[in-house]
C-alpha cells in the first residue's frame, strides 16, 4: 500500500485554536482505521527552539490520496481552522 507525507502549517495565530482543539485531534488520530488509513508516524512540527507548535507531519499509508485527503478533511484541525496550508505528497521510503 502506497505511503503518503503529509504536512500541515499553522495558520499564522492559530496557537489557541491548537490548543482548544488538541485533545479532539488526538482522539480523532485513534480512529485511523476506521478511516482506511494506517498512521505510520506522526507528531507536531516545532519552532526552532522547541517551544511552539508550528504545525503537524504525519507518514499515511493509505490506498490512495482520496483516503488521506478525506482523513484531512475530517480532522478538528481542519474543521478548527487551525491548519493553514496542508500539502500531500506520495513518499517512497527507501530506508528504515
Amino acid at each position: 500500500m502506497p505511503l503518503f507525507a503529509l504536512h500541515a502549517i499553522d495558520r499564522p495565530g492559530a496557537l489557541p485554536l491548537r490548543l482548544e482543539h488538541y485533545a479532539a485531534h488526538r482522539a480523532f488520530v485513534e480512529t485511523e482505521a476506521e478511516h482506511g488509513i494506517t498512521i505510520v508516524l506522526s507528531g507536531p512540527l516545532q519552532s526552532d527552539d522547541g517551544e511552539t507548535m508550528t504545525g503537524s507531519l504525519f507518514i499515511i499509508e493509505a490506498a490512495d490520496r482520496a483516503a488521506v485527503e478525506a482523513f484531512v478533511k475530517a480532522d478538528p484541525f481542519t474543521l478548527g481552522n487551525v491548519w493553514g496550508e496542508v500539502t500531500i505528497t506520495r513518499f517512497h521510503r527507501r530506508k528504515g
